[in-house]
């Protein structure tokens, strides 16, 4: 058993019992790790607080290690970047509840991806600084991809159609599961922005709705077992307004 300090982003929490949670966390040191927080929910006193363990929260942690065990024990906890507007925001705590239940479902394996880990960092840092977030939950979705292992190849991109499941352009638009027309102009758009630029592609309601079914199409082809996110109804009514 070895004692770690890793920094860590919260990607669930459960109830377990009247008094007690099961949290799993991102750690930049060794990957997911599940914990039991046992009567942290009717505790007053003690390093660790419910509050720490919200949707993406962003913590140092001091852990207990035992390979091969299930959960593990979780010693001190601290949020070292508290977001300012992400939990006043309807809209965004929409989107990090998405992220949330996207992640859970996308991320299995254990084992460390540093790179995976500064991402998440990253995106969920300028989300909270930033106004301009109608388009952030798509090209988060999409750049997510390259450290899942299906990022579109995008070589032939001057194609007409691309095929979701291939995860390539094509020009043979007959075939299943490939998009054409407007979405893949859409989807094209997509491919070539960054988080500074894309507040300013001007995506219709349609549109966008259009894309974000996409991609949850495009993960549920390359990821066994995932999950459609039951906060997804909940995201696509925030932005039909």
């Amino acid at each position: 058993m070895a004692i770690l300090s890793t920094k860590a982003i919260v990607i669930s929490t459960i109830k377990y019992s009247d008094s007690s949670l099961i949290v799993r966390l991102y750690t930049k040191e060794v990957g997911l790790v599940s914990f039991l927080l046992k009567g942290i929910l009717k505790s007053k006193k003690g390093k660790l607080r419910t509050a720490y363990f919200q949707p993406l929260n962003q913590l140092s942690i001091i852990f207990s290690h035992q390979e091969k065990r299930n959960l593990q024990l979780l010693k001190e906890a601290q949020v070292i970047h508290v977001y300012e507007t992400i939990y006043t925001s309807i809209i965004k705590q929409s989107i990090v509840l998405f992220l949330s239940e996207i992640l859970t479902s996308a991320i299995q394996e254990e084992e460390n991806n540093t790179l995976l880990y500064e991402y998440l960092e990253y995106s969920l840092i300028w989300l909270d600084s930033h106004s301009q977030i109608s388009n952030f939950h798509l090209l988060f979705l999409l750049n997510l991809t390259k450290f899942l292992g299906f990022y579109p190849d995008a070589s032939q991109s001057d194609k007409k159609g691309f095929h979701l499941s291939e995860g390539l352009f094509t020009d043979n638009l007959q075939i299943r599961e490939v998009i054409k027309g407007n979405e893949i102009n859409q989807f094209k758009k997509l491919l070539g922005t960054n988080f500074d630029n894309v507040g300013c592609m001007n995506f219709s309601k349609t549109e966008r709705q259009r894309l974000l079914q996409t991609l949850i199409r495009y993960f549920e082809l390359h990821l066994g077992g995932f999950r459609i996110p039951k906060s997804l109804a909940v995201l696509e009514t925030v932005f039909s307004k």
